[in-house]
C-alpha cells in the first residue's frame, strides 16, 4: 500500500487509459480480462505452510484462511512488539509485516527480522514479510526492483531457514505501478526462480501489478505462468483492493477466476473507507473471502499518512477507528471469522464443538470511565481459552475487552452513560460461543475538577503585560504544598511573580506558593501575579493543572 508515514498513494488509473476506463468502466472483469488457465500440482512440494490443490495449507495438510492486518514495522519499530501482541488479542490469526531492503529505506537486520519473526510465533500468528521497497516500480523513480527484494530475501536465509511453518515471503510489495505493466511477469518469474535457486523452500506471495490492484488483468492473465515458474507450487497471488474494487461484481468476478482455475489468492490489502478515487466495497471483500475461504489482510494497523486508514487511533487497541471496527467486529470480520493456525494448536484440529455460553456478567467498580465485569465460567469438551467481553448496541455488538479468565475490567468509557455489555466464550480452534445475557450498567458522573483557575491580562504594552491567575479549591478540604502547572502558546516568558514562584521551561512554567499562599482554604483561593516578556501576540493559557489533576475555568 501507498498510504504510509513514507509513501504517497497514486491513482490507480493513469493518462488516457484512466480516460478509457472511465467511459468503459470496470464492471465487466472477466470479459476484459482472459481466464486464468488451471494450474497443475507440481511433482515437488516443500514442507511447513504450501499450496494444495490451489489452496493455502499448513504442514499437516489443514486450510490456513489467514485473517489479519498489515503493520508497518520498518517505520515504526518500536511499536512492532505491542501492536502484534494487540493485533492477536484483537483475534486475528495473522500478520503482514512492512520491512524495508535498504533500497529506499534503511534496511531492516537479520536480527531485526528474527526478532519479528520471535514475536510474531510468540503471539501465535502466522507472518507474511514484505519488502515495501519496490511499491510502484516503473511509475516511481524511488521504487526498487524485484531482483533487489530476492537478494534481500537471499542475504536472510540463515534466518527464515526452519521457519516455513510460521512465516510466508512476500517477494515485494506492488512492484509495478501504471506504466507497462506488462512488465511485472519477467522479474516476478526470475525473482521467483532466484528465491528457489538459492534454497528458500517457504511460501511465496507476489503481489499484483498496477500498484497492486491489477486492474489491466496482468496478474490474471500470466498467473499460469508465473505459478509454474515455481518448481515447488507453493506459491500464493496477492491482490490489493482499494477504490478499483468499488462493485461486487469486479470483486466475485476476479476472485472467482482464481478459485476456479485452483490459482491460489487472497486479499493481500484492502481499504474500505472512500477516497477522492472511489469508494471500495469492502462489505463484498469480507463477504466473497469468507464464502470462498480466502484470506485477507486489512491494511493498516495505524501509522498512515492518512489515518482514515489506521485500524487503531495513535497505536491504542482500545480506540478502534470505525474503520477498524469494521475489520475486527463487523460481519465476516476477524473476531467472528480467525481459526488459528494448527502449528498453535489452533483451528483445524477436528474440534468443532462450540463452548457453552458463560453466565450473566455482573459488575462492579462502576466509575466515570470504567467497570469491572465478572462472570460465570463457560465450559468446553476440550477446553476455554479466552473469553471477549462486548458492548451491545440494538443489534451489534462491538469487542471492547478480552480475558483468559472470568473477569476483565472495560475502560474508556464516557461518565453519566447507560451500557450493555455480554460475553463470549472461545476454545483453541477458535470455536466461538453464542452469547451470554447482557448486564445493563450506567458509569458515574464526572468528578468535579479538584481545582479552579481563573487567568486574566490585567494590563499590556510592547514586548511585555501583567498578568494574575486565581486559584480556587473547591473542595471540602484545604490544599497545600501545591504547584501549579500550564503552557504558554505564543512563546511568552515569566520574568517576575508574587504570590508564587515560577519556573519556566520553553512554553511549559510551573508554579509553586509563597510562604503566604502556601495553603488554599476549602472552597477558598490564592491569588498571584506576574510580568511577563511577549511577542506581537499574548494567547491565553487554555490548561491547567493543580498537584497533577486537571483544573476548571473559574
Amino acid at each position: 500500500m501507498r498510504r504510509t508515514s513514507s509513501t504517497t498513494r497514486q491513482h490507480p488509473l493513469s493518462g488516457p487509459v484512466a480516460l478509457l476506463a472511465s467511459l468503459v468502466g470496470l464492471v465487466l472483469v472477466g470479459a476484459l480480462f482472459p481466464a486464468v488457465a488451471h494450474a497443475q500440482s507440481p511433482g515437488v512440494q516443500a514442507t511447513g505452510l504450501h499450496i494444495g490443490n490451489g489452496r493455502l495449507v499448513e504442514g499437516n495438510g489443514n486450510d490456513f484462511v489467514m485473517r489479519g492486518v498489515n503493520a508497518a514495522h520498518t517505520w515504526y519499530p518500536g511499536r512492532t512488539r505491542q501492536s502484534l501482541a494487540d493485533i492477536k488479542a484483537l483475534g486475528a490469526n495473522s500478520v503482514r509485516v512492512v520491512l524495508a531492503d535498504g533500497h529506499r529505506w534503511a534496511a531492516d537486520s537479520a536480527s531485526d527480522v528474527a526478532d519479528v519473526i520471535t514475536q510474531c510465533k510468540a503471539n501465535r500468528l502466522i507472518c507474511v514479510l514484505e519488502v515495501h521497497d519496490t511499491t510502484g516500480y516503473g511509475e516511481d523513480s524511488a521504487a526498487g526492483t524485484l531482483d533487489q527484494a530476492a537478494d534481500y530475501w537471499i542475504g536472510l536465509k540463515d534466518v527464515l531457514a526452519g521457519q516455513e511453518n510460521y512465516i510466508i515471503i512476500n517477494i515485494g510489495n506492488e512492484p509495478w505501478g501504471n506504466a507497462d505493466p506488462d512488465g511485472w511477469t519477467a522479474p516476478t518469474v526470475a525473482a521467483v526462480k532466484k528465491l528457489r535457486a538459492a534454497g528458500l523452500q517457504h511460501t511465496i506471495m507476489v503481489d499484483a501489478p498496477n500498484w497492486g490492484q491489477d486492474w489491466q488483468g496482468v496478474m490474471r492473465a500470466n498467473a499460469k505462468a508465473v505459478y509454474d515458474a515455481d518448481t515447488t507450487g507453493n506459491l500464493i497471488f496477492s491482490i490489493h483492493m482499494y477504490s478499483v474494487f468499488d462493485t461486487a461484481q469486479e470483486i466475485t468476478d476476479y476472485l472467482n477466476a482464481y478459485v476456479d482455475a485452483k490459482l491460489p489468492i487472497l486479499i493481500g490489502e484492502f481499504g474500505g473507507p472512500a477516497d477522492r478515487y472511489g469508494d471500495p466495497d469492502e462489505d463484498t471483500m469480507m463477504a466473497t473471502a469468507q464464502q470462498l475461504k480466502l484470506g485477507y489482510l486489512a491494511w493498516s494497523w495505524s501509522g498512515n499518512t492518512d489515518p482514515i486508514l489506521d485500524l487503531a487511533v495513535d497505536f491504542d487497541p482500545q480506540q478502534l477507528s470505525s474503520w477498524g471496527q469494521r475489520v475486527f467486529n463487523g460481519a465476516d470480520g476477524i473476531a467472528r471469522t480467525a481459526k488459528e493456525a494448527t502449528v498453535f494448536g489452533g483451528g483445524g484440529s477436528g474440534d468443532t464443538q462450540a463452548p457453552t455460553a458463560p453466565g450473566t456478567p455482573t459488575a462492579s467498580a462502576v466509575t466515570a470511565t470504567s467497570v469491572a465485569l465478572t462472570w460465570p465460567a463457560a465450559t468446553d469438551d476440550v477446553g476455554v481459552t479466552g473469553y471477549d467481553v462486548v458492548r451491545v448496541t440494538g443489534g451489534d455488538e462491538t469487542r471492547v475487552a478480552t480475558s483468559t479468565g472470568n473477569t476483565a475490567t472495560v475502560s474508556g468509557l464516557t461518565a453519566a452513560t447507560a451500557y450493555t455489555f455480554a460475553v463470549h466464550a472461545h476454545d483453541a480452534a477458535g470455536n466461538r460461543s453464542t452469547r451470554s445475557a447482557t448486564v445493563n450498567i450506567t458509569t458515574d458522573k464526572a468528578p468535579t475538577a479538584a481545582c479552579s483557575v481563573g487567568y486574566r491580562v490585567v494590563g499590556e504594552w510592547p514586548g511585555g503585560f501583567q498578568g494574575e491567575i486565581k486559584i480556587g479549591n473547591p473542595g471540602a478540604a484545604a490544599v497545600s504544598g501545591w504547584k501549579l502547572a500550564f503552557a504558554f502558546a505564543d512563546g511568552q516568558t515569566v520574568s517576575t511573580m508574587w504570590g508564587g514562584t515560577a519556573a519556566q521551561s520553553g512554553a511549559a512554567v510551573t508554579v509553586t506558593p509563597a510562604s503566604y499562599t502556601t495553603t488554599i482554604p476549602a472552597g477558598g483561593s490564592v491569588t498571584v501575579g506576574f510580568i511577563a516578556n511577549k511577542g506581537s501576540t499574548n494567547t491565553a493559557p487554555t490548561a491547567f493543572t493543580l498537584n497533577g489533576s486537571a483544573c476548571t475555568a473559574g
